[in-house]
C-alpha cells in the first residue's frame, strides 16, 4: 500500500485494521478504529485552536496514548511536528520551542517528580509564537493560554468532519511530516526537517527488512521523541497492523512484566536495554517466550549478546541498525538470517536505494531518499552537513567490509552514547562553562558496564576556589538532561591544547 502522508496512512490503517487492536495502555485497549477516531477528533481540536498547514507543534512529554493521539493529531491538521527531548529541562525545551517558533504545546503533566509546566513557566517569557499549551493533566495553571487535554478535544467537537478530513487531505507526499532536533558539535540542538513521504518510505523498508507483521505486540521503550520511537515504532506499527505497547520509563522490571502480560513479540532498544533483561535475577519467573523480534542500534553490541537472546531467550530474529536524524532515523540495517558475527560486529548494508560509502578520512557518507531536506531555517548548517552532491557528512567515522556491511568504529564529533541517548561533549562543555568557578573544561566518553559509555570532564578551577567533584556533578543535575551529566570530574591545572589552541582529546583518553 502507498501512502501519501501520515494522515492518509492513519486513515487507511483504521480501515484496515479496524477491529484489531492498535493501542495497549494499562486496562484501556484501543481499536485501530477507535484510534483514527481519537486521531480526527484531536485534529478538529487542533483546527479550532488556529492551526495551519505548516504550523509547528510541539509535544514535550512521555510515551503514552495521548502522545500517539495528539501527535497524530497534529500532523493529520497539517502541523509540521516537534518532538521534545522528556529529558531536557525548562531552558532547554524553551530553546527549541523558540527556534521552531512553535504555535502550540503538548506537555505532560508531571513525569518523575519533575512538573514540566512550572520549568516552562519559569523559561517561557521569551516564546512569543506559542500561543497555546495543552497540558495531559487535569489541572492547569490560571492562564487563558493553558488547556487540559480534555477540554482541549472538547474545543473541536464544533468542527465539521469534512472541513477535517479536507485539511488532512492537503497536505502533500513532499511537506515536512516533522522536525527532530538534534544535537551537534555545536552545543545547540539543530533541526532536521524530514517529508511524509520520506518518513512512509523509511519505516515500510524497515517494517520489510525487520520482517514487523499484523498482529505483532510491540513493546515501544524507545521514546518516542526520538526518531527510534516515533518511527520505527508508532509509523511502523500503523503501516503493517502490529500492537502497540508505549512503556513511559525504561525500567526493567517493567519490561519484564510487560512482556509476559502482554505477550510482546517484538523489543527493539539499546543494548543496555537488552543486556539488563537477560541479566536480571528473576528473569526466568517471567514467561518470555513470545519475543521473536530484536532491533538495536549502532552503539557496540557484544557478540555475546546477541548468541545469548538468541539461545537463552529464543528470540528468531535478532538485527542491528545504524542511522541518524539527518537521514530519516535509518541508513543501514542487517538482514534477517544474518550470521550472529555480521549482527555482533556490523550495522548491517545499505538500506534500498541508498548509498554509503567513506570518505579519505574514513567518514560515512550517505546519499539517498531519506536525507533531509536541511535544518530548519539553518541554510549555513545544512550547506555544511550535505554537500553539493547530495551526500550527507555524518560525523561518524566507519569501516565497510566487501559485503557492504558497516561498522562504527568512531565519531569525528567526539560523541559518546550514553544508554542509548547521544551525547555530546560541544554541548556538554558549553553547560559547564557557565559554572562560576570553573575556567575551562573539556568533557570525554569512557566506558561503562551498565550505559555502555559516560561521560568525564577534566575541569580546571578559577583561582581560589575550592569546587569538588561532587559540587560539579550535583550542579550539572541541576542544569542539563541526566544523560548529559558527567560521572566523573578530573581537576587539572591546565587542558592539553594543540597549536590552533584546539584541546587534544587523545591526550584526555590516553590519561
Amino acid at each position: 500500500m502507498e501512502h501519501g502522508s501520515i494522515p492518509e496512512l492513519v486513515r487507511w490503517a483504521a480501515e484496515r485494521y479496524g477491529p484489531g487492536e492498535a493501542v495497549v495502555e494499562g486496562r484501556t485497549r484501543v481499536s485501530y478504529a477507535e484510534l483514527g477516531a481519537r486521531v480526527e477528533r484531536a485534529a478538529a481540536a487542533c483546527l479550532a485552536a488556529g492551526v495551519r498547514l505548516g504550523d509547528r507543534v510541539a509535544i514535550w512529554a512521555p510515551n503514552t496514548l495521548d502522545w500517539i493521539v495528539a501527535a497524530l493529531g497534529a500532523v493529520s491538521a497539517g502541523a509540521v511536528l516537534v518532538p521534545l527531548n522528556t529529558r531536557f529541562k525548562g531552558a532547554e525545551a524553551a530553546d527549541v520551542l523558540a527556534r521552531s517558533r512553535a504555535r502550540l504545546l503538548f506537555v505532560t503533566g508531571t513525569f518523575l517528580g519533575t512538573s514540566y509546566v512550572a520549568s516552562l513557566r519559569r523559561a517561557e517569557a521569551g516564546l512569543p509564537d506559542l500561543r497555546r499549551v495543552v497540558v495531559f493533566s487535569d489541572t492547569v495553571p490560571d492562564d487563558p493560554a493553558y488547556t487540559t487535554w480534555k477540554a482541549f478535544l472538547a474545543e473541536g467537537d464544533g468542527v465539521d468532519p469534512a472541513r477535517v478530513r479536507a485539511r488532512a487531505d492537503s497536505v502533500a507526499p513532499s511537506d515536512p511530516s516533522d522536525v527532530i532536533y538534534t544535537s551537534g558539535t555545536t552545543g545547540r540542538p539543530k533541526g532536521a526537517v524530514i517529508t511524509h513521504e520520506q518518513t512512509l518510505r523509511c519505516y515500510e523498508v524497515w517494517s520489510e527488512l525487520a520482517g514487523l507483521r499484523e498482529g505483532d505486540r510491540y513493546l515501544i521503550v524507545n521514546p518516542f521523541f526520538h526518531t527510534f520511537g516515533y518511527k520505527a515504532g508508532i509509523v511502523a506499527c500503523l503501516l503493517r497492523g502490529a500492537v502497540m505497547v508505549p512503556q513511559p520509563v525504561f525500567n526493567v522490571d517493567t519490561v519484564l512484566a510487560n512482556i509476559a502480560a502482554e505477550r510482546i513479540s517484538v523489543l527493539p532498544g539499546p543494548p543496555t536495554l537488552h543486556q539488563s533483561l537477560l541479566d536480571h535475577p528473576a528473569r526466568t519467573a517471567h514467561d518470555l517466550s513470545t519475543l521473536r523480534l530484536v532491533v538495536t542500534g549502532a552503539a557496540v553490541v557484544p557478540l555475546r549478546l546477541v548468541e545469548r537472546l538468541r539461545s537463552e531467550l529464543g528470540v528468531g530474529t535478532v538485527l542491528t541498525a545504524y542511522g541518524l536524524s539527518e537521514a530519516s532515523g535509518i541508513v543501514t540495517m542487517c538482514r534477517r538470517g544474518d550470521p550472529a558475527e555480521v549482527v555482533a560486529h556490523t550495522s548491517g548494508r545499505a538500506i534500498p536505494d541508498t548509498e554509503v560509502r567513506l570518505s579519505d578520512a574514513g567518514e560515512v557518507l550517505v546519499r539517498g531518499f531519506h536525507v533531509m531536506r536541511g535544518y530548519f531555517e539553518d541554510e549555513e548548517a545544512t550547506a555544511a552537513a550535505i554537500d553539493a552532491d547530495g551526500w550527507l557528512h555524518t560525523g561518524d567515522v566507519g569501516v565497510l567490509d566487501s559485503s557492504g556491511n558497516l561498522r562504527i568504529t568512531d565519531r569525528i564529533k567526539d560523541m559518546f552514547i550514553v544508554g542509548g541517548f547521544n551525547a555530546y561533549p560541544a554541548e556538554i562543555e558549553q553547560l559547564l562553562g557557565l559554572h562560576p568557578d570553573i575556567a575551562d573544561v573539556a568533557v570525554i566518553g569512557v566506558p561503562d558496564p551498565r550505559l555502555g559509555e559516560v561521560g568525564k570532564a577534566f575541569a580546571v578551577r578559577r583561582p581560589g576556589s575550592t569546587l569538588t567533584a561532587d559540587d560539579v556533578i550535583a550542579w550539572s543535575r541541576r542544569e542539563m538532561a541526566n544523560y548529559k551529566v558527567p560521572r566523573e570530574v578530573e581537576f587539572v591545572p591546565e587542558l592539553p591544547r594543540n597549536a590552533s589552541g584546539k584541546v587534544v582529546k587523545g591526550e584526555l583518553r590516553g590519561r
